[in-house]
Parts: C-alpha cells; structure tokens; sequence
C-alpha cells in the first residue's frame, strides 16, 4: 500500500476524471469539494488515506452543515468524497472504503421557484445598465439554458433565430429558437463585446471566458440589488419553463428545448404552474 498523502492523491484523481472524458464543470466541482476534505483532515492530522476514519467524514459533513450548506451541497460534496474513496480502492491505495457508510444529510423535495413577471421585470430594471448580465439573464429567461450552457455558448452557434447547444456530460446537441427579445439583446451586447479570438460568446475584458462561477456571482447580485433575496440564479430557468407552461406551450417541445432528457422531468413542473392539461401550442412564448 502507498504512503502517499491524500493531498497528493487527490490532484491524480481529478486527471484521472479528466482522462475519462467528464465535463469541465464536473472536474471543478470535484476539485472545489476534495480541496475542502483535504484541508479538513489536515487540520485532524489526517494525512495518509489509511488514517482517515469514518468518523472523520461524518464530522467533515456535520461541519458542512454548521457552516449552513444545504444539504443538496453537502450531499453533493459527499458523491465526491465517495467517489475518490473507491477510485483510491481501485488504484490499490487503501483496502477498505471508509465513506461507504456515512450517511448523507436528509434533503427535503421542495418544489423550485420562479420569479413572477413584475419581479423579472425589476430584475432587467436593475442591470439595465450592465449590458453584458443584461444579455445572460435575458437569454435565460427566453430560452431557459442552464448558466453553464450559456458560459460555453460559442458565436459560431448562435446564428438569427436559433442556438447550437453543443453536446456535453451526457446532453446530446440540441437546437434552442432564439426569439426576439433574446436575439435583440444578444446583438446588443456583441457591439460591446471585446474584440477577441475567444471563440465563446460571453468574455471578460481581457478575452477570457467567463467562469460559471463569475456569473452566478454577477447574477446574484443583481437579484439582491433588485430586492428579490429569496431566488437564485436557477430560479430563471425555472421561470421559463412555467411561464411557457401556463402559455400552453406544448411540453414535449418545451422539454426538448429546456435540454431534459425525461419527460417526467418537465411534467414536474405542472405543479408548479398550476396546470393539470398541457397545451399544444408549438411556438414558445416572449417573457
């Protein structure tokens, strides 16, 4: 068996995601939540694999917790934990899997919320002014894409009146209609976006492109600035897919369009719309 510290370990774990083809924003998430594990147990004198216990990691969840994580996150960041554990089993570092039983946080099913059309409207008032968020949160809203779709949307896919949303993870290519208000504010920003070789759509001033993280972060503080402090940037998404809901808009279409690969998955959203009979309109409406 190795005496490798785990902090060594864990950066040949995330090459090892990468050699396997994972996403970009998997290997970060991956890399953000064992970076967090490492320092815990090092602060416990934790260093080699075999010295980690089980209840090491239940403290490393239970401290999450304390620092108001919600469960979704710390559940998530305990997949990750998980996840290295049994690679370190495969790889032949350690004998046993001490993750296998700690337990994760009980998560509530809480149904998701969507903005109402006053308060999307003070959220473009709000960040009127910064054309560049003003372009990102209009496209969600208009055609529902995932923050991390719109930080890898290319200008070679956005052409009049459609997106090219390029496979992914497990996402096959599909085509989402841009509609007016959308292709509007999109032309828009490009008058003032740098002149770069970048070959996404959305940039920093020095041409770099712009990190899922930087605009949930910009996102979320025009929420805040526009008084509407119980949403998150996912609530967007959320409001186009029940606005088209309550439009009739057909929901295999708006399935198919919002990227989800069951259709239970949009059916969810019933509820949440009040809808009991989807309708049949083809076309997706204008928020």
């Amino acid at each position: 068996m190795t005496q490798e510290p785990i902090k060594n370990l864990f950066p040949k774990f995330i090459e090892s995601l990468k050699a396997k083809g994972r996403s970009p924003a998997t290997v970060l998430a991956y890399r953000s939540d064992l970076e967090q594990l490492v320092e815990f147990l090092i602060k416990r004198q934790r260093v080699l694999p075999e010295q980690v216990r089980p209840d090491d990691l239940d403290s490393f969840r239970d401290t999450l917790l304390a620092d108001k994580y919600t469960p979704k996150s710390v559940s998530r960041k305990l997949n990750a934990v998980k996840t290295f554990f049994r690679w370190m089993i495969a790889e032949n570092i350690i004998t046993s899997d001490v993750s296998a039983s700690v337990a994760h946080p009980k998560i509530e099913n809480t149904l998701p919320k969507f903005l109402s059309q006053m308060e999307y409207r003070a959220l473009r008032d709000v960040v009127r002014s910064d054309i560049r968020i003003a372009a990102i949160i209009e496209l969600i809203l208009q055609t529902g894409l995932r923050i991390s779709e719109v930080a890898g949307l290319k200008t070679a896919n956005v052409s009049k009146d459609s997106l090219k949303i390029e496979a992914y993870a497990t996402q096959p290519e599909r085509n989402v209609p841009l509609n007016k208000p959308a292709a509007d504010v999109l032309a828009s920003y490009m008058t003032i976006r740098p002149k770069a070789d970048s070959p996404y759509v959305f940039i920093s001033k020095n041409g770099k492109p712009l990190a899922v993280r930087n605009i949930r972060a910009s996102i979320a503080r025009y929420i805040q600035k526009a008084e509407l402090p119980n949403y998150s940037v996912n609530d967007l998404r959320t409001t186009f897919i029940v606005e088209n809901l309550k439009a009739e808009v057909d929901i295999v279409l708006l399935s198919q369009v919002s990227g989800h690969k069951r259709l239970s998955t949009t059916e969810r959203y019933l509820e949440l719309a009040q809808i009991t009979e989807p309708g049949k309109k083809q076309t997706l409406i204008e928020l």
